[in-house]
């Protein structure tokens, strides 16, 4: 490296870590994006794919096959939360214990297994108990598969990963709709309507998905037998600015976690995901809803949600490149957030024009799914090491996930067919996340600026859980 730009101020590309000989950076990060992220992206499609198909099922016949009343749907929707947010952080843990490819891999295929009993329950109490358990089983997929791909990549380097893999809720939205159109030309058959035949087979697929990825899925860099030594120094060693050594991490105790929170960017990190979740889960769980009052069967209902998806894929990624490119995060947050406003705002307001309701909903779909892997990328990134990033991607997510409840109960089939009250929430989302956003970036200026004032390790209210471990110096993200 030339030393005149070593003190620049600009980020250098790895300092002077060198790469090894035999081959180049670019390569082993093309090496290392093969091995992560394809099994944990399918994997957690399917995972979104099983939590969310119950959106599919209500327009194919299960409240009447069920008997449910009022506002049951929405209870069952919601009941898969509880374990799901109080169980995040304890799975995370678990996780760095017994490695990802063991932990992540025996989620996948119990929450498969849950999935196909979906399939099988008789009356609405079943239905609550098989949520709750799928739950429970997808507690740890989505923190653990971001505490691992955030072990190993750099800031500058994340959103795209991030979004790649975020992207196959977006995947399964449109998987699901196209999936379900056509398992619900089943019905009948061996005697089981069609909604049955969407959980029944893709819970099988996801257990023997499961059963692959305990081959398949990584473990973090300091364990993976897949990379040579001198591989694995230069990873190690180029990701030691911003996240210290793993090794140095110390036994979590008791009081770390009160610790962790003492710290006020830890819950404005909580904040934004959750009110960012309002409009997102509104309208993952309800966007076939939506549809179907437009005058649509219930084939025809789940093909129109394809191509909000489709566009949705493609801006996400666009927006995940130039925010890297920018390395930068919060400007490309508001406008995803502006995006989704202005489609909100559409179908708040527009009743009686098909095409431009149906624009709106692209314009929703691309600002909510662009937002979230912004957001989740910029906090669990700007966490340093081992200790905060196990707590932290589990409580964000955790924490965030109130707001998947408050989405379950924003489209009430008495609102139908305007549902001020879905749209409104999630105007009220989008403005709290904003809110969060701002407040969090000054929190992430104040404490690059004493950091640099102190020429150490940033002062914040968490330093004594930030001494647990050599945490890396590199300035956090704006």
């Amino acid at each position: 490296m030339d030393p005149s730009k070593a003190n620049t101020g600009v980020m250098s590309d790895d300092l002077a870590v060198q790469c090894p000989a035999h081959t180049t950076k670019a390569a082993l990060l093309r090496k290392v994006d093969f091995k992560i992220l394809p099994i944990i992206t399918i994997l957690y499609m399917m995972a979104f794919l099983d939590r969310t198909n119950l959106g599919n099922a209500l327009t194919l016949g299960l409240p009447r096959d069920l008997r449910l009343k009022g506002n049951e749907p929405n209870v069952a929707i919601t009941i898969f939360f509880v374990p799901y947010i109080l169980f995040e952080i304890p799975s995370n843990l678990l996780m760095k214990k017994v490695k990802p490819r063991i932990w992540l891999s025996t989620l996948a295929f119990l929450f498969g297994f849950m999935t196909t009993m979906q399939g099988l329950v008789q009356n609405y109490s079943g239905l609550l108990a098989v949520r709750f358990f799928l739950g429970l089983a997808e507690t740890g997929m989505y923190p653990g598969c971001f505490y691992l791909i955030s072990m190993w990549y750099k800031r500058r380097e994340a959103l795209k990963r991030f979004t790649l893999f975020y992207n196959s809720t977006v995947l399964a939205s449109a998987f699901g709709g196209l999936l379900a159109s056509a398992i619900a030309n089943m019905d009948g058959v061996r005697g089981y309507s069609g909604w049955r035949w969407i959980f029944i087979l893709e819970g099988i697929l996801t257990c023997i998905l499961g059963v692959m990825g305990f081959f398949l899925v990584a473990d973090f860099p300091e364990d993976v037998k897949w990379l040579k030594e001198d591989e694995r120094t230069f990873l190690r060693e180029r990701l030691r600015i911003e996240q210290g050594d793993p090794k140095a991490t110390k036994k979590l105790r008791p009081n770390d976690f009160m610790l962790f929170l003492q710290d006020p960017k830890f819950f404005l990190g909580g904040m934004m995901y959750l009110s960012s979740l309002v409009p997102t889960y509104g309208f993952s769980y309800f966007t076939p809803t939506i549809i179907r009052t437009y005058g649509y069967g219930p084939v025809s209902t789940q093909i129109h949600t394809v191509p909000p998806a489709a566009a949705t894929l493609v801006a996400t990624s666009l927006i995940a490149w130039a925010s890297d490119r920018a390395r930068h995060r919060f400007l490309f947050l508001i406008f995803a957030l502006c995006v989704g406003i202005v489609g909100v705002s559409i179908l708040l307001h527009v009743h009686d024009n098909f095409h431009v309701e149906y624009a709106a909903i692209f314009l929703a779909s691309i600002g909510n799914n662009s937002a979230l892997p912004i957001i989740m990328c910029w906090y669990t990134m700007n966490l340093r090491g081992h200790l905060e990033r196990s707590i932290g991607t589990a409580w964000v997510i955790g924490f965030g996930n109130v707001g998947a409840i408050i989405a379950a109960f924003s489209f009430l089939s008495s609102d139908a067919p305007f549902y001020h009250k879905g749209y409104s929430l999630a105007m009220g989302g989008y403005a709290m996340c904003i809110l969060s956003a701002t407040a969090y970036l000054l929190m992430v200026w104040t404490a690059n600026r004493n950091e640099k004032l102190a020429g150490a390790h940033a002062s914040t209210d968490n330093d004594e859980l930030a001494a647990k471990e050599d945490s890396g110096t590199e300035p956090l993200f704006m």
